[in-house]
């Protein structure tokens, strides 16, 4: 059960980008009195929180709305995921786990960027849902799925962490130990994101 819990802690960790976030809050609150920065902090991971959740326990209903099956999504899902480790791994920026340079001349001139961009899509982006939904419905039991809840609470504690501190870790890492720990776990996310896909045409029925 263990083992369900650190899968989804390792996807969960590189799609919401718990090491990318502190640069860009830092970028986007270097102005900011420090009280001000941890009541963004505050509110945008409760915000991010309440809509992972909320896909965590409605995403086999928006599935069957949606006429969507289990190996479907597991397939998109992982491709999905894949190309954002291909996009970690090779230090490209897309909109996958963080903001596009439309969204990030928006936040700066926001005098509140709480909700966005940081909630959404920094924290609860288009990657880190795919991967709760992934996750929740790939479940095979009640434990699997609440370890999966952890997982995503555990995620945005540490995020609520990263953020408070944002500034200090920004000046010891650096650009060159962030592209090393975005690197690492892009690796890592890209054999979980071809396994998920394994599993998908595999339980689709296609091969046999």
């Amino acid at each position: 059960m263990m083992n369900t819990f650190l899968v989804a802690f390792a996807t969960l960790f590189a799609t919401v980008g718990v090491a990318d976030i502190a640069f860009i809050f830092a970028a986007l609150t270097k102005d900011n009195t420090a009280a001000q920065r941890r009541t963004f902090a505050t509110r945008g991971v409760l915000v991010a929180l309440a809509i992972l959740l909320f896909f965590a326990v409605l995403g086999n209903a928006i599935l069957d709305v949606f006429g969507i099956t289990i190996p479907a999504l597991r397939t998109a899902g992982g491709i999905l995921l894949l190309l954002i480790a291909i996009d970690m791994v090779f230090a490209r920026h897309s909109g996958g786990t963080g903001t596009t340079d439309e969204e990030e001349i928006e936040a700066r001139q926001s005098h509140d960027i709480s909700v966005f961009p940081l909630a959404m899509p920094l924290m609860a982006g288009p990657g880190a849902i795919s991967a709760v939904i992934l996750l929740t419905t790939g479940a095979q039991s009640d434990l699997e799925f609440w370890l999966v809840l952890a997982a995503i609470v555990v995620i945005l504690a540490l995020c609520w962490l990263t953020l408070l501190i944002a500034i200090p870790i920004q000046r010891l890492l650096g650009l060159t130990g962030l592209s090393v720990v975005s690197r690492v776990v892009g690796i890592l996310l890209a054999a979980l994101a071809v396994q998920f896909v394994f599993d998908g045409i595999r339980a689709s029925g296609l091969l046999g």
